[in-house]
């Protein structure tokens, strides 16, 4: 290491030769390999990092490589299995039943993904260490407010619901929930997200309602988005399980309140600055919506206190405690920012 240079500068991203603007704010990157998708990542990534230990963090890796770390974000596959599609559901047990042994440290994103991952794969807790998710990465996100004109919302007089139409993401009681608010007939529910039936078990998947207070949104970009959350009255977010649960953070960096469900991790991740609701009661969801939508200061309080809450959140601080992991306590300090899959 030179002079002047931080542990973070020996990391290199290995990227596909396809991959198009991985890492280009690092200072090491390397496109290696003529394969693509599942076989690059089996193949040849193992292959071009050969001798070096390879830093896998978005919850798989290739089976076949020993110095490696690896972060899983959840145990979905095995606590929610029902929610996906056999074959996508055989491929991950088969996955992290080989990836736990090969890697040397397991990273997760959460306290109650690293009980769970203890759990199901037998692994001792003190191979396991917690690596919280940032959300400022929302700072490099320009928003796009004409997503307002084209979906013919209204600032302040909408909800958000952002998540796929995953059934763990539980859209239909929140579907069910609308039916209980025509008193509330100013307000539309905007629903964020799609669904993936090679990966979702399409069984589950909430049935799309005829009401015009719902708007179905579909996929939207990251500048729409943001738009979406920092001009809503709050965000909608019953999920039944989550390994982290991103969107409530991202909605409280933009000043949107945040109504979310007391299950898996997120109490974990949202502490006191959320509106919580019983998950698996229509009635509950329903209640909580309009006693948010009825107190114009409940919801400015709710927004400052999402606000503060989400400052711990931070991509430096993740970077931090990944450079620990990797170098040891003297080294967590110099970490900037965090990166995706990469060998040291």
């Amino acid at each position: 290491m030179q002079a002047g240079e931080s542990p973070a500068d020996e990391l290199e991203i290995v990227v596909p030769q396809n991959a198009a603007g991985a890492g280009n704010s690092l200072k090491r990157k390397r496109q290696c390999g003529w394969l693509k998708g599942n076989l690059w990542e089996q193949i040849a990534l193992p292959m071009a990092t050969t001798g070096q230990t390879l830093i896998s963090l978005c919850n798989t890796g290739p089976l076949l490589k020993r110095s490696q770390i690896v972060m899983l974000h959840d145990m979905a596959i095995y606590d929610v299995p029902e929610a996906f599609s056999k074959k996508f559901r055989f491929w991950y047990r088969f996955k992290f039943a080989i990836l736990h042994r090969q890697a040397q440290v397991v990273l997760t994103v959460s306290a109650f993904s690293k009980e769970r991952i203890c759990h199901h794969l037998g692994i001792d807790e003190a191979r396991v260490a917690v690596i919280h998710n940032g959300a400022d990465h929302l700072d490099r996100v320009v928003s796009d407010p004409s997503v307002l004109d084209r979906l013919k919302l209204t600032r302040g007089s909408y909800c958000v619901v952002v998540g796929s139409l995953d059934p763990r993401k539980n859209l239909q009681r929140v579907l069910d929930a609308v039916k209980q608010l025509g008193h509330l007939r100013d307000i539309k529910f905007v629903i964020v997200g799609g669904a993936n039936p090679r990966i979702f078990d399409s069984k589950h998947v909430a049935k799309q309602p005829d009401s015009d207070q719902v708007v179905w949104a579909g996929f939207v970009s990251d500048g729409e988005l943001k738009a979406l959350y920092g001009d809503a009255a709050c965000l909608v977010f019953p999920s039944l399980y989550e390994g982290f649960g991103l969107p409530p953070l991202e909605a409280m960096y933009c000043g949107c309140p945040a109504i979310v469900s007391n299950e898996a991790s997120l109490p974990e991740v949202c502490g006191d600055a959320a509106m919580y609701c019983n998950a698996r009661s229509v009635d509950d969801i329903a209640a909580k919506i309009a006693l948010m939508m009825s107190d114009e200061k409940l919801r400015q309080r709710y927004s400052e206190m999402g606000l503060r809450h989400v400052q711990q959140f931070r991509w430096d601080r993740a970077a931090s405690k990944l450079l620990q992991v990797l170098y040891g306590e003297s080294y967590a300090k110099t970490a900037q920012h965090a990166m995706p899959s990469s060998a040291s």
